[in-house]
C-alpha cells in the first residue's frame, strides 16, 4: 500500500493509495519541527479511528519545505520499513525531464502537478495552482515542464495587506456581490478577488500567445473552485491533481527501476 505525502508551505497532505483509488486523505499543518514519531502517532490514530487496517510498505514524498524531508524519511524507514521516493531528488525518475535553464531547481510541487495533469489531459496545458503561491505551470506536448509563472498567493496577499496597513482588517476571500465596495471589507474583497481574476486571465492569455498553440487550462488548489465561479477562467478543475501526480511518478519509478 502506498502512502503519498504532499508537504506544502502551509499544509501537509497524507493519502493512502490502494493501486486504484485513494482510500483515505488527511491534512495537517506543516511544521518542520514535527518528528517522525509524532507523524506516526497522528497518522496511526486517524487510521484506527477510520478503521483503515492496511500495511503501508511504499512512500512517496513531494515537499516544498526541505527541512521536513528528513523526518519524513525517518518515518518511512522506522515505521514502514521502506526508503521513500522523494520528488526532485536525483534518484527520483520523472516521466519527462523538465526543460528549463541549466542549474534551475524546479519545485517538486510543480513537477508533480505536471505529471498528474499530463497523465489525465495530455500536453499543451497550463496548470494553475492556488496554494501559498499562485503558480502557473506550462506542460509541453510530451509532458515536460517547460517553465511557468509564480505570483503571490491569494491569502498571502490578503495577509500582507492587513499587516502593512494598520487601518485595514483581516478578511476572508469570497466573491463579492459588486465590484464597487461600499465598506472597507467589501472593497478589499473586491480588489483581491477581481484582481486575481484579472491576473489569471492575463497571464494565461500571454502564455498562450507566447506558445502560439491551443492550450487547456487546468486549475487545482483550495481556492480554485471559488475563482472557477467567474467567466470560464479554467477548462477543468482537479481537486486531487497533486496527489494523482504522486501516484503517476511512483508508478513510473516502479516500472523503470
Amino acid at each position: 500500500m502506498l502512502l503519498a505525502i504532499d508537504c506544502g508551505n502551509t499544509n501537509t497532505v497524507f493519502s493512502i493509495w490502494d493501486g486504484a483509488r485513494f482510500i483515505a486523505t488527511w491534512r495537517t499543518s506543516t511544521e518542520w519541527q514535527r518528528t517522525a514519531d509524532q507523524y506516526y502517532v497522528w497518522l496511526s490514530t486517524l487510521m484506527s479511528i477510520h478503521k483503515i487496517d492496511v500495511a503501508i510498505d511504499e512512500v512517496i514524498v513531494s515537499s516544498t519545505v526541505p527541512r521536513v524531508v528528513f523526518n519524513l524519511r525517518v518515518l518511512s524507514d522506522r515505521y514502514f520499513n521502506c526508503r521513500p521516493i522523494v520528488v526532485g531528488k536525483a534518484d527520483c525518475l520523472l516521466p519527462a525531464a523538465p526543460r528549463v535553464d541549466a542549474g534551475t531547481a524546479v519545485g517538486p510541487d510543480r513537477l508533480v502537478n505536471t505529471a498528474g495533469a499530463f497523465d489525465r489531459h495530455g500536453g499543451d496545458l497550463i496548470v494553475v495552482d492556488f496554494g501559498t503561491a499562485t503558480t502557473f505551470d506550462v506542460v509541453a506536448p510530451d509532458g515536460a515542464y517547460v517553465g511557468g509563472v509564480i505570483a503571490p498567493g491569494v491569502n498571502l496577499s490578503l495577509e500582507a495587506l492587513h499587516n502593512a496597513a494598520a487601518a485595514l482588517p483581516h478578511v476572508d476571500i469570497t466573491k463579492p456581490q459588486h465590484v464597487i465596495g461600499t465598506n472597507t471589507v467589501a472593497c478589499m474583497q473586491s480588489g483581491v478577488f477581481w484582481g486575481y481574476v484579472g491576473l489569471v486571465r492575463e497571464i494565461c492569455a500571454r502564455i498562450k500567445a507566447e506558445r502560439d498553440v491551443p492550450m487547456r487550462i487546468i486549475s487545482t488548489g483550495g481556492l480554485a473552485p471559488l475563482f472557477g465561479q467567474t467567466e470560464a477562467l479554467f477548462d477543468v478543475f482537479e481537486d486531487d491533481l497533486t496527489m494523482h501526480g504522486l501516484t503517476v511518478i511512483h508508478r513510473y519509478n516502479k516500472e523503470n527501476t
